[in-house]
C-alpha cells in the first residue's frame, strides 16, 4: 500500500505542476474567451484515467479502498471558496449563468462536509453518506456544464475566459477532477460498507466501519 501511496502522491503533484504550466504557457486560452476543449480534455483526462486504472488492477483497488472516507469527504471543505465565483459574479468577471449556481453549489457541499464526513461516513447511514455523494458530483456537473455553455445560454453576457488563465484555469483543470475522484472512492467504499456483529465494537457493541482497521 505505502508503495500505491507515494505513486498516487507523486502523480498527483505532477498533475498539479502540468496544470500550472499549461495555464502558464496558455494552452486553454482561446479567441472566443470560452472554456474550450483543452479545459475539457485537462479535466476529464484524470477522471478517466483513474477509471481504467480502478477498473483494471486490484492492488490500485485495494489501495483506495484502504483510504479513509472521512478525510476524502472533509477534504472537500475547500470547496466552500465557490463564494469566489459569487465574488467575481459581483464584480462582473464571471458570468452569472455559471457563477452562481456553481458558487452556491460548491458552498452548501463544503459548509456540510465536515458533518458528513464525521457523522455519515459509516455503514448505518451509508444511504445519506451516498446522497451526498452524489450531491457533490451533480453540482460539479452542473458547473463543468454551466462553464462550457455559458456563451450559448448568453451569448452577450460576460466571457468564462478568466477560468482559462491562472490562477483561476486550476479549478477546472486540477480541483475539479480530484474533488471528483474522491466523490467516485467513497461511493466504492460505501458500496463495499457492511455490519455484521463480527464489527461490533468491543465495549458497546457499537457498529465498528468495514473500512476500520
Amino acid at each position: 500500500m505505502k508503495k500505491y501511496g507515494k505513486l498516487t502522491a507523486g502523480i498527483i503533484v505532477a498533475w498539479f505542476l502540468a496544470a500550472v504550466i499549461a495555464s502558464a504557457m496558455h494552452v486553454f486560452t482561446n479567441g472566443s474567451g470560452r472554456v474550450g476543449v483543452a479545459v475539457g480534455v485537462a479535466a476529464s483526462a484524470p477522471i478517466l484515467l483513474f477509471g481504467a486504472w480502478y477498473l483494471t488492477s486490484s492492488a490500485f483497488r485495494d489501495f483506495t479502498h484502504s483510504l479513509n472516507p472521512r478525510t476524502l469527504t472533509i477534504l472537500q471543505s475547500w470547496r466552500v471558496l465557490g463564494l469566489m465565483f459569487v465574488v467575481l459574479q459581483t464584480y462582473k468577471i464571471l458570468p452569472a449563468v455559471f457563477a452562481l449556481p456553481a458558487g452556491y453549489g460548491d458552498m452548501v457541499i463544503g459548509a456540510t462536509a465536515v458533518l458528513v464526513g464525521t457523522r455519515l461516513a459509516n455503514p448505518a447511514t451509508r444511504t445519506q453518506f451516498m446522497a451526498w455523494q452524489w450531491l457533490g458530483i451533480a453540482d460539479l456537473l452542473t458547473a463543468v456544464g454551466l462553464g462550457t455553455t455559458a456563451a450559448v445560454i448568453d451569448p452577450n453576457g460576460i466571457p468564462m475566459a478568466p477560468l482559462t488563465m491562472l490562477p483561476l484555469s486550476l479549478i477546472p483543470t486540477f480541483l475539479v477532477p480530484l474533488f471528483f475522484v474522491f466523490h467516485l472512492i467513497c461511493l466504492a467504499q460505501a458500496k463495499q460498507w457492511k455490519t455484521t456483529t463480527s464489527t461490533r465494537g468491543p465495549e458497546l457493541g457499537v457498529p465498528r466501519p468495514a473500512f476500520a482497521k
